[in-house]
């Protein structure tokens, strides 16, 4: 069975994912800061019949992410490493002259070092891996200019710089930056807390993903509704 190693899976898209990909088969390392949550997440995702470690932990320390890595080594080794675990440096958001560096340095940790620092410890596995990849979750705010996202989506846009080079670099793995666009998240309403519309629920957006991991196109950035469009 493929194994996969998911951060920030105790919920919203992560945890979404974990039991997508579980229903097909894969076996899962699933991480999340929230050991409660975590717990409750990987019960759930059991519940296919596959085997899930469960390794609460924050994803910036050296020694949780080896663990990980260890962890699926011992299930098998790695075909999937998705960086979702996410910091958006203040909640609510704020902007860029009242953002406090402290938390910027928190989400630079968290959405690029961190996600950096798993790739170089599971990079050995996902090249020996038939059809290794990595994901990273991206965002538009990455790309486009949004008031008050600045901090968060300077972290996004280094991401998907370091998803880029590391396409380049590894060729034999697929690299994929993949902006889920807006969904109906934890984290959105800690980012927004006065924005009520409707959005997706992350099930909605978890078809992309799989799409990608089906069809396997080349390394690069995708937005997920853009995937689904292309049916």
């Amino acid at each position: 069975m493929p194994v996969g190693i998911i951060t920030g899976a105790s919920k919203g898209l992560g945890r979404a994912l974990a039991e997508a990909l579980a229903a097909r088969g894969w076996d899962l390392v699933l991480d999340a800061r929230g050991a409660g949550a975590l717990k409750e997440a990987a019960e759930a995702v059991r519940r296919h019949g596959v085997r899930v470690v469960a390794l609460p932990g924050d994803v910036t320390d050296g020694r949780h992410r080896a663990e990980l890595v260890a962890a699926a080594w011992r299930l098998g080794g790695v075909d999937l490493l998705v960086s979702n675990a996410s910091a958006l440096g203040a909640e609510p958001l704020v902007r860029l002259a009242e953002l406090p560096l402290e938390g910027l340095r928190r989400a630079l940790e968290v959405n690029v070092v961190a996600a950096l620092g798993l790739v170089q410890e599971a990079l050995p596995l996902l090249s020996a891996a038939p059809a290794g990849t990595v994901i990273v979750v991206s965002s538009d705010a990455a790309a486009e200019a949004y008031e008050t996202w600045g901090g968060y989506g300077a972290s996004k846009a280094a991401l998907d710089r370091l998803a880029a080079v590391l396409g380049a670099e590894e060729p034999g793995l697929r690299v994929w930056a993949v902006d889920p666009g807006d969904m109906a998240t934890d984290l959105y309403a800690a980012a927004v807390p006065d924005d009520d519309a409707p959005r997706p629920a992350p099930a909605e957006v978890v078809p992309a993903f799989l799409r990608l991991l089906d069809e396997r196109p080349a390394s690069g950035r995708y937005a997920a509704p853009s995937v689904l469009e292309a049916r």
